[in-house]
């Protein structure tokens, strides 16, 4: 993720050739109907991927059939800054794009996008089931610039057999409760020769530091997108907090070290190689671990706010109409069908299917469509018989509840990128977390301030 933020500077000096090149003037997707002839309906930033991502991309493409007799062309990569807005200037536009949420209003802001007013009334879309936090999300000045896909809630994953061994209970992993956090991660590590061999508690820094400044109750981003809050009071405690966890734990030079050999993705991973006792981790992890240890012996927990409250730091992409797309009414199509609730029925299936015929878990499908959402857990989650397994998924239904997500913000993209950096700094040694978030504070200002 923070690498897909290093060309801010590079989005700020661009997005103003973007607007002269498109005379500044906003149009609405979908106010034009497309011709019911045969064309080229281009995607960019999604390409091909898993069951869930390609069985509703294929029946959104026989929509597009059916409806506008268009073939898709749907490229592999993810969505790209410099791409997009080299795309945007040279009037080259892909017709849709899949971007992160936390870019839309930054792009709204230039007029890179254009509003889905028209999009959303033509093709009856009722925004009232998406989640509130995803659809703030990709709003700007009250108007909705993106539909909001997956939300990817975020847990603790404790590994069982490490809480055991090192003496700590599960109740001792409660972010609620700091003192009682650090005391468990110390008796959970493992440093051997000088080595970590084993980390206890992992804080998942820099992306999830939102969520520890969250949890005692701020915000790094003022409620209307136009202050940037990095370097408050608690967002200074987080960090700093957080950053103990680390040098507790052996330093972030060796911590890191050791994390960068795990098998991540593979049968081998930190969690079968009893390599970590606990750490928060987004949804789409327990599929990982469905997949390549199955019979893991794990426990999901919820992150808690200072006052005990379950929170959750919801993450996604959304799908939005560039400035200047030749076909605003098939993207409009496009969007709605790839995120209503039988399109997610119909994937979710599919994936249900392929883990019972494969004896594997299955761990859910958390999306921003909150009707698919009881759909899909209501019709078609069965329990497999692991009971970690669903417990987790119950868990991540209900956190979904507290979640929140990065503000919409004129420069969103800039301020998450100068609080990347400023972790970063701080992690290396480099500066203190005061320092560091004082100069994110005035670099993500400026940002905002010049994209006002």
């Amino acid at each position: 993720m923070p690498g897909r933020w290093k060309r801010a500077s590079f989005f700020i000096a661009v997005a103003g050739v973007v607007v002269v090149a498109f005379g500044g003037a906003t149009t609405t997707a979908g106010a034009r109907a497309d011709h019911a002839t045969a064309d080229t309906f281009q995607i960019m930033g999604f390409g091909p991927g898993d069951e869930i991502a390609n069985v509703r991309a294929d029946n959104a493409a026989d929509v597009l059939k059916q409806r506008f007799d268009a073939n898709v062309s749907n490229p592999a990569g993810g969505f790209d800054d410099q791409k997009f807005l080299a795309a945007l200037a040279a009037r080259n536009v892909s017709d849709v794009v899949y971007m992160d949420r936390k870019k839309v209003a930054e792009y709204a802001a230039r007029g890179a996008i254009v509003p889905l007013s028209s999009c959303i009334k033509n093709e009856n879309i009722q925004t009232s089931q998406y989640r509130l936090a995803s659809l703030k999300a990709v709003t700007y000045k009250k108007r909705i610039y993106g539909i909001p896909e997956f939300t990817n809630p975020i847990t603790i994953i404790a590994v069982d057999s490490v809480l055991q061994s090192a003496g700590v209970s599960k109740a001792a992993l409660n972010t609620a409760n700091w003192a009682k956090l650090r005391a468990a991660a110390k008796k959970m590590v493992k440093i051997e020769n000088g080595k970590v061999t084993r980390i206890g508690f992992d804080p998942k820094l820099p992306g999830f530091l939102p969520l520890w400044v969250k949890a005692i109750g701020a915000d790094m981003i003022s409620a209307n997108g136009l202050r940037a809050q990095l370097n408050t009071p608690k967002a200074v405690k987080a960090l700093t907090y957080t950053l103990q966890l680390i040098k507790d734990q052996g330093g972030y030079n060796r911590f890191k070290a050791f994390s960068d050999t795990w098998d991540f993705f593979g049968n081998q991973n930190q969690v079968d190689q009893k390599q970590i006792g606990a750490w928060p981790m987004e949804s789409f992890y327990y599929a990982v671990l469905a997949r390549t240890t199955p019979s893991s012996n794990i426990t999901a927990i919820p992150f808690r706010t200072n006052r005990g409250r379950p929170i959750t730091f919801l993450t996604g992409n959304a799908w939005v109409i560039p400035k200047g797309a030749a076909h605003p009414g098939m993207a409009c199509a496009w969007a709605k069908t790839m995120t209503q609730t039988d399109n997610w029925l119909k994937a979710v299936k599919v994936r249900f299917d392929n883990q019972r015929r494969l004896g594997r878990p299955f761990t859910g499908t958390f999306t921003a469509n909150r009707l698919a959402d009881v759909r899909i857990f209501e019709d078609l989650y069965q329990s497999f018989g692991k009971k970690a397994y669903d417990d987790a998924v119950h868990l991540l239904i209900d956190v979904q509840k507290a979640g929140f997500e990065w503000r919409s913000s004129v420069a969103g993209g800039a301020v998450y990128q100068a609080m990347t950096d400023a972790v970063n700094r701080v992690l290396s040694g480099r500066q203190t977390p005061l320092k560091a978030l004082n100069q994110a504070q005035k670099e993500a200002q400026a940002a905002i301030n010049k994209n006002k």
